[in-house]
């Protein structure tokens, strides 16, 4: 049985969990350990444990874990199991680019459509994904109840995008346009994932200027 209450950093650690599980099964191992996995992952067995048991109890002593089973739990527990309508709201070259190389399915979602406001783009398809007018989004998202969207438009109109989104049923916002998209309850909890490249670099950055 979960915990009521799990910290956001035990939840993000958990995609990193099922990557090297994913690893471990591709190799053939059938089972592992809490010091293996850490091993593997840069952390120690002790914190792997109590990421784990805040979900339930998975490994048995003398045995450790059994990687498929433990692998499928693991997805359980994110909700991948159950697959999730999403839309995408500009085709850029970031969003032609995560439209022909991300594996959406592996996460557990169905990319339905596309939108843009560029006639040249408009009526076309990418991987079989159709591209279809901006401003049809409200209406195709009455008809075509979606889950997720994923935002890769400019970033000024990401907060009037974002609201039309959770306006029209939209759950969750996976959003790559650099503005900090913020909505109020009365939205409906609408959960936003904001995904800031330059962070990354400037951490980078950061520890390379940084290093003893």
């Amino acid at each position: 049985m979960k915990k009521a209450k799990i910290s956001n950093a035990v939840i993000r650690r958990l995609p990193r969990y099922l990557r090297h599980l994913a690893a471990i099964r591709r190799e053939g191992e059938e089972r592992t350990s809490s010091s293996a996995l850490g091993a593997r992952m840069g952390l120690t067995a002790s914190q792997i444990r109590q990421d784990l048991s805040c979900f339930g109890e998975f490994g048995q002593q003398g045995y450790g874990y059994n990687v498929e089973k433990l692998y499928q739990e693991l997805r359980e527990i994110l909700n991948l199991h159950q697959e999730k309508d999403a839309v995408l709201v500009g085709v850029g070259n970031l969003g032609h680019a995560l439209i022909h190389n991300f594996k959406f399915r592996d996460s557990g979602v169905r990319l339905c459509a596309a939108f843009d406001a560029d006639p040249a783009r408009i009526g076309t398809q990418i991987d079989g994904i159709p591209v279809l007018d901006a401003g049809t989004l409200s209406s195709y998202l009455s008809q075509h109840p979606t889950v997720l969207a994923v935002l890769t438009l400019p970033g000024r109109y990401a907060q009037q995008t974002a609201e039309t989104l959770a306006e029209c049923g939209v759950r969750g916002i996976w959003n790559f346009t650099g503005f900090d998209v913020t909505l109020p309850p009365e939205h409906g909890g609408v959960v936003v994932e904001s995904v800031h490249f330059s962070d990354s670099l400037q951490v980078l950055s950061y520890l390379i200027g940084n290093k003893d």
